[in-house]
């Protein structure tokens, strides 16, 4: 999959490959995973075309707050020959005329107490004062089917707020996933899988680990990074 990204600007980042592999393993259980689709702060349009790609019966929808990224949005999906339909603006404010069977999301997560970056580009994508996470998540409660799944990642340190929160709207957590960027490190990212109107048990898969003793890539990132097959592609659109 080609991936135009621009030279100037938050680019797409081995979570997102992450948050599709667990999405993917998620997804095996079930014998036919159709509907509509919502990338949601869509970027490059990587996770929504990646997942719709690996399952050619959802309806790609992507959502994006930023003119930069809602061309490289619609320029990904033609080049990739997978139709989407694009939603402008905020998330919060977007009055969705329909309800979706699946959302999905690498949303911003660095806490706003942190130093930010100078590039407002950068601070829209990175940091949750501009997609705050009790907002994400009532959103999705609103916008999902009956049944709907929701996926994301998010920062391992919010764990806490992330559970209070999917409780308080409804959500029954289905799967967790911890990222470890080394075995003898803590983990740095989650991985997320929610679901409405669901009382399944929460599955906890294993750890996933990204660098060996050698620094090198482990077996099972090699395999994620194997089933995206992503080339990116930097210009400049100014």
């Amino acid at each position: 999959m080609v991936l135009y990204q621009p030279i100037n600007g938050y680019c797409y980042n081995s979570d997102t490959h992450f948050l599709y592999g667990f999405i993917i393993e998620n997804l095996k259980k079930y014998k036919s995973i159709k509907g509509e689709l919502l990338d949601i702060g869509s970027g490059s349009g990587i996770l929504g075309l990646l997942v719709a790609k690996n399952f050619e019966k959802l309806k790609l929808n992507q959502c994006e707050i930023q003119k930069m990224f809602q061309f490289f949005s619609s320029k990904n999906s033609e080049i990739n020959k997978i139709n989407s339909i694009l939603y402008k603006g905020s998330f919060e404010e977007i009055n969705f005329e329909k309800r979706f069977d699946i959302c999905v999301s690498n949303p911003p997560f660095y806490h706003n107490d942190v130093i930010k970056s100078d590039n407002e580009c950068l601070k829209i994508a990175r940091y949750n004062d501009s997609l705050p996470l009790e907002v994400f998540i009532k959103k999705n409660a609103t916008i999902l089917n009956s049944e709907g799944k929701l996926f994301f990642c998010y920062d391992v340190k919010q764990i806490n707020n992330i559970l209070l929160l999917l409780s308080k709207y409804k959500f029954n957590l289905e799967a967790l996933q911890f990222v470890h960027p080394k075995v003898s490190k803590d983990a740095t990212l989650i991985l997320v899988y929610a679901k409405r109107n669901s009382k399944s048990l929460t599955k906890i898969l294993k750890p996933l680990i990204v660098f060996d003793e050698n620094n090198e890539f482990t077996s099972e990132i090699q395999d994620i990074y194997i089933k995206s097959s992503t080339h990116s592609i930097k210009v400049d659109i100014e």
